[in-house]
């Protein structure tokens, strides 16, 4: 069995990866569409990447702690150590920019990040399955 720590450990990286490909995901759609990348329109991709924000969206609007947060606070405490306090993206966004803000900023933060990835949505369409001859806007 996995040690505790080694869990919390794993749930970090996991974390990471999630905030990365909701952020990065964005970034990679803009660049694409300006590049004339084709592929930044796969309907999968551009619709589990709006879901992954619009999950954070939710716990966000109502005040929720990610659920992986949860977890791996759980797992630090099985495993002696001390779970940090609120939301891993405050917790990590103090620990490697020195930020001291209230958790109503994240939330806000989190919300306006899928109005900014529901409009790239709209913006920059995905090409709907069974569709062909699709045009670019």
């Amino acid at each position: 069995m996995i040690p505790a720590y080694l869990a919390a450990d794993l749930l970090v990286v996991l974390h990471a990866l999630y905030v990365g490909f909701v952020v990065g995901g964005l970034v990679i759609v803009w660049v694409g569409w300006a590049a004339g990348w084709n592929w930044i329109r796969n309907f999968w991709f551009r619709v589990i990447h709006l879901g992954a924000i619009g999950l954070v969206a939710v716990e966000a609007v109502f005040g929720w702690t990610c659920p992986l947060t949860d977890w791996e606070n759980r797992l630090r405490e099985e495993a002696g150590q001390t779970p940090y306090p609120g939301d891993f993206l405050a917790y990590w966004a103090h620990r490697l920019l020195y930020w001291d803000a209230p958790q109503e900023f994240f939330w806000t933060l989190h919300i306006l990040f899928f109005g900014i990835v529901v409009a790239t949505f709209w913006w920059i369409p995905p090409h709907w399955p069974g569709r062909r001859g699709q045009t670019p806007r």
